[in-house]
């Protein structure tokens, strides 16, 4: 579970060889999520409203870059690390 990104106590990472649709996961304390690459919609679980925002921020400010990583994890290739969010 490669971490890409950590910003205001919120964990970004992606797992190799995960099931589609292309998405990431999302930690913040115990609330997690998977997040959708193309629709940042919640494929699955729950995140606080505040958090959600901020990940949405960030997501659609990086989707290029979530995609690439997509692809890199399909391939079991290293992740990149992407800018968190200011």
């Amino acid at each position: 579970m490669p971490a890409i990104s950590r910003f205001f106590g919120i964990l970004i990472t992606m797992y190799y060889n995960d099931h589609l649709p292309p998405h990431f996961h999302v930690r913040y304390g115990a609330a997690n999520a998977q997040v959708g690459i193309e629709t940042l919609a919640i494929v699955e679980g729950e995140l606080p409203r505040r958090v959600l925002a901020l990940v949405l921020e960030w997501a659609s400010q990086h989707r290029d870059e979530l995609r690439a990583n997509w692809a890199l994890a399909r391939a079991s290739q290293p992740l990149n690390p992407i800018e968190p969010l200011d």
